[in-house]
């Protein structure tokens, strides 16, 4: 007496598809799980008899035997509830296995029977679709999440009974705002952008002043640059990095199921709205976070603050509060896109393709610049300052300066509005996309190597200025192509193929850390 079920468990944010298999002999009653299970698989064994025994089947009095496969992968959590239930039935002769052929099991039990979803639906339901199974059973919560991939049918279920009986399993209806394929867009249908409702009452027009900030904003989003604003307390730092999602462009499909499913793999959908997420994800941690909670960690990895910011904005307000050893962990980030996290049993590679936006002040105290008191020593402000260290500091493509703002004008208008940014990046946008379509990549914080000599390249007297200002500034390589990128980014938002030498000396203001750096 022998069945097979087929179930699914997350590795980093991927799908691993599971053989849940399970031999019933004769013996003294008992029930062996094997396959590397951790406490909740081991547990599911009293979940799943008390379902069984409730929804009016019988659970074997012999020797069970249960092994997941493949052995030598972890197992964890209560996806796998379902599957095993089925598996005794089928292997008990109280179900009909051929039912359940090319079909993927996923769902936790409760003692009543009653299904309750788990983590990671949308990443198993695409790990279905690609090993060609037919269907796929999830608790009745997860259809809606389930149903948003195209092309394998969806059975959502609320308990065990109903679904033994025939008595449940109606296919979900599309949920809002799920998509009807995916595939090649066109061009202004990639750079749409969402409405001013998804991001509540925020707008740029609300910061009074500050137009250096707005440019630097609008320069950032356009070319998806790390920026850092520098200034006093109450200048409006934090309040323009909070109104960098009412001027970015939504997510493309592409996009948009790559951060669903990080949602997804983390639990956060119920977070969202139904369908697909659409804009982009900013996340603001708090400084007392750890290095685990940023960049991941864990003894089965899991996704950190920088996979969940994925193709959006990680917002660090308080920049130097953060502790040193949790920085210094965005440079790998930072620069390949991507956080490798190594255990024995498996190496885990979670994708990190974000913004860095960050605040801080110029001193402890923050009056140093902005003419007011300061009771900071000179070196309370080196140290201070010293908590970002150079590496990262170079990583900041713009490090914007912020001053105090005078008390006339407050009262006028705030200029730019959100609306009109939107505007503007999408114009950028759709440039890089087309510049970029046949390299993969589609923004200009994205140039490297050839890609950026061939379309970043200075006149000659742009050439001879960032010349003369890697000399006197003492320059790294790195901080040399960050300018050439955003020099990039600025003719773009002008319209224009070519990088002119005023592009490059706006690049060159919007590092203030090197400048201070420099004897």
């Amino acid at each position: 007496m022998y069945a097979k079920m087929m179930s699914a468990s997350v590795l980093g944010i991927e799908g691993r598809l599971i053989e849940v298999e399970v031999n019933i002999s004769s013996g003294l009653p008992m029930v062996n799980v094997v396959g590397l299970p951790d406490s909740a698989v081991r547990e599911s064994i009293d979940r799943v008899r008390a379902a069984i025994q409730n929804a009016g089947m019988k659970f074997p009095l012999d020797r069970v035997t249960i092994n997941l496969a493949p052995a030598d992968l972890r197992k964890e959590g209560s996806a796998f509830d379902l599957a095993i239930a089925a598996g005794i039935l089928c292997a008990s002769g109280q179900l009909e296995p051929g039912m359940l052929a090319d079909t993927l099991l996923i769902g936790e039990l409760s003692l009543s029977g009653t299904i309750r979803s788990v983590p990671g639906v949308l990443p198993m339901t695409e790990l279905a679709r690609r090993c060609g199974l037919r269907r796929i059973v999830v608790p009745r919560s997860a259809a809606a999440e389930a149903s948003l991939l195209p092309g394998i049918e969806v059975q959502g279920i609320s308990s065990l009974s109903e679904w033994l009986n025939g008595e449940d399993g109606a296919e979900p209806d599309d949920p809002p705002g799920a998509p009807r394929g995916f595939g090649s867009k066109r061009l202004r249908d990639l750079i749409r952008f969402q409405d001013s409702s998804d991001n509540g009452e925020l707008d740029l027009a609300d910061v009074v002043g500050q137009e250096q900030g707005k440019r630097a904003l609008l320069v950032a989003a356009s070319g998806m640059h790390n920026l850092v604003f520098i200034g006093p307390p109450g200048t409006g730092k934090t309040m323009l990095c909070r109104r960098l999602p009412t001027i970015l462009p939504p997510l493309n499909d592409e996009e948009a199921l790559a951060v669903t499913k990080i949602f997804s793999v983390c639990g956060k959908l119920g977070e969202t709205r139904a369908g697909l997420i659409r804009s982009r994800p900013f996340r603001a941690p708090h400084h007392t976070i750890s290095g685990a909670g940023l960049v991941g960690g864990g003894t089965i990895p899991k996704p950190g603050e920088v996979t969940l910011a994925h193709h959006g904005v990680l917002f660090l307000d308080e920049l130097p509060e953060f502790s040193r050893s949790c920085l210094e962990t965005l440079r790998q980030p930072l620069e390949d896109r991507q956080v490798t996290i190594g255990r024995a049993r498996a190496v885990c590679r979670f994708p990190a393709s974000f913004m860095l936006a960050a605040s801080m002040n110029p001193c402890p105290c923050g009056g140093e610049p902005s003419g007011l008191p300061c009771a900071c020593s000179p070196a309370a402000v080196s140290r201070y300052r010293a908590r970002i260290s150079g590496p990262l500091a170079d990583r900041l493509d713009l490090q914007v300066e912020l001053a105090r703002q005078p008390l006339q004008g407050l009262s006028s208008g705030g200029g730019l509005s959100s609306a009109q940014a939107r505007e503007i990046v999408a114009d950028a946008a759709a440039r890089q996309l087309a510049r970029y379509a046949k390299h993969g990549f589609q923004w200009n914080s994205q140039l490297q190597g050839s890609h950026l000599r061939k379309y970043a390249k200075l006149s000659s007297d742009a050439e001879t200025l960032l010349q003369q200002v890697y000399d006197r500034l003492g320059l790294s390589f790195r901080a040399h192509d960050r300018i050439l990128r955003i020099s990039r980014t600025i003719a773009d938002l002008a319209d224009r193929e070519n990088i002119r030498t005023e592009d490059v000396a706006e690049a060159i203001s919007y590092r203030c850390l090197d400048r201070a750096a420099s004897p």
